[in-house]
């Protein structure tokens, strides 16, 4: 996995101070860590600018950079294409909070979830609304040096951009410059998406990639390689493509009580030989 960076998303260690997740993060050899926007790691304006100055010192000192943020908002608490002007506006006001805290931060990419549009309201238009949405964040983004990137996903958490034909089709109707994609890996193996050819088509438009398994039918965010993702063609491609992001693990609730096994392990089948030797041997 030659140039492919190596982080993981701290959403694991929900039950730990951010501080003793990015220790323990460091300690297992990743790269990077994507900061999770919850509570208590960095939600909306919690951090004091005493605290960001010490995360980004403890961060240094560790040798990690940030890969990315990512906001608390799949199915709660915003959504960016509903019909109710009063929750659409405040759903944009938390993001550009979480903007605000990525920028204090370093980071240089927040991910953003489509949205789910409500019964009656009419896919088109929660569509247009995402758009309408999308521009604003775009915008107030930019003036920071962030980029933006929409994350697929399955039709538990969106029914507007759920594949890599969905994010280019929104993307060229906006036309932003800042705005890309965030492909999940196990969001793509519900839907049916051949990862490798995923990665083709998005191309440039690739920002940042989430990696995790499951059995095809939920996304259960488990440790690449115990789920039925097939991986083999998807890491040939990053390499074919010469793909420079960063290849953030995103593990589940299962591995919250003990999230170090789980993360140590993640690191050390992510070398390509150790997740196909391991895939090969189930």
């Amino acid at each position: 996995m030659t140039r492919v960076r190596l982080s993981v998303s701290t959403f694991v260690y929900l039950n730990y101070p951010l501080e003793e997740a990015i220790k323990r993060i460091a300690s297992f050899g990743y790269h990077g860590v994507e900061i999770w926007g919850g509570r208590p790691h960095a939600y909306r304006r919690d951090l004091s600018a005493a605290e960001i100055e010490a995360l980004r010192a403890l961060l240094a000192k560790h040798g990690l950079e940030i890969s990315g943020f990512i906001p608390a908002q799949f199915r709660y608490p915003t959504n960016l294409c509903i019909a109710n002007e009063r929750i659409r506006q405040d759903s944009i006001r938390y993001i550009q909070d979480s903007i605000e805290t990525v920028a204090s931060l370093g980071a240089p990419l927040v991910s953003i979830c489509p949205g789910h549009s409500l019964y009656g309201q009419g896919r088109e238009d929660a569509w247009e609304r995402l758009k309408g949405s999308l521009r604003t964040l775009s915008g107030f983004a930019a003036e920071r040096g962030i980029r933006l990137a929409v994350e697929p996903a399955d039709r538990y958490e969106t029914d507007l951009v759920q594949t890599s034909d969905d994010a280019l089709r929104l993307l060229e109707e906006l036309g932003l410059d800042n705005l890309g994609v965030v492909f999940d890996t196990g969001h793509g193996h519900v839907l049916g998406e051949d990862l490798g050819e995923a990665v083709r088509k998005l191309g440039s438009a690739l920002f940042h990639i989430h990696i995790d398994d499951n059995h095809g039918q939920r996304d259960e965010h488990l440790i690449p390689g115990d789920g039925t993702v097939d991986f083999a063609s998807f890491l040939t491609t990053l390499e074919e493509t010469d793909y420079r992001g960063f290849l953030t693990v995103e593990l589940g609730f299962g591995y919250t009580t003990n999230p170090d096994e789980a993360v140590r392990e993640s690191a050390r089948r992510l070398s390509k030989r150790e997740l196909l030797l391991h895939q090969a041997s189930l």
